[in-house]
């Protein structure tokens, strides 16, 4: 994804959402975030894969323009030594909007969007179940990049020894393995929901 694409998304969901001139300070400080050194995964080229993925589902959403600010900042604070980072995040993007005059249910919608990725609930709403089908696209991604990714993770957990990092990572894996179903959206269900399994029960079988 090049600049220009990153560009267009940046103004297409402000222009949705009611803003005429997007905040390209904003911009520019979030495509920042997303390059820390420390980030392995949760990287630009996170956000990249999940605005294409958006792109291809842009229909099902019930607003477009909500769930596309809430993937710019869904990963915007990401500190993996912290167990905040989506919170903050949320907090984070219903600043900006309260800041662009954005309606406030706006602003909690998408704080609430943010929220979901924490996947610690199942998403309770139809945009809120897209967003998260987005964010764990990576999961029925072709087996050389469900590999890559699961380096990516352990890159950013380095500071974890071995075997508490193995043991935690089994857990989440096997949480995600058995949700029945593990995409939310039928978009989701016909496209990753095989191949997801797979990669899941092969890592979890190393």
């Amino acid at each position: 994804m090049d600049n220009a694409a990153f560009a267009t998304s940046w103004q297409r969901a402000w222009a949705a959402l009611g803003v005429r001139r997007a905040d390209e300070a904003l911009y520019r400080e979030l495509l920042a975030r997303y390059q820390e050194p420390h980030r392995h995964y949760h990287s630009l080229r996170h956000l990249a894969e999940c605005l294409r993925h958006f792109e291809s589902a842009y229909e099902l959403a019930d607003r477009p323009g909500e769930v596309e600010l809430a993937l710019w900042f869904h990963d915007a604070v990401y500190q993996a030594r912290r167990s905040d980072n989506e919170q903050r995040s949320a907090d984070w993007a219903r600043q900006a909007l309260v800041a662009a005059g954005v309606e406030p249910a706006v602003a909690v919608r998408v704080h609430a969007l943010v929220m979901a990725t924490r996947h610690e609930t199942l998403p309770a709403t139809p945009d809120q179940r897209l967003l998260v089908d987005i964010d764990l696209a990576i999961l029925g991604a072709p087996p050389a990049r469900f590999a890559e990714h699961q380096r990516q993770v352990r890159a950013e957990y380095r500071w974890v020894p071995g075997p508490i990092y193995r043991r935690r990572r089994r857990e989440i894996l096997r949480q995600f393995l058995e949700r029945q179903p593990l995409y939310a959206t039928a978009y989701f269900q016909e496209r990753l929901e095989a191949q997801a399994r797979r990669n899941l029960a092969g890592a979890l079988n190393e």
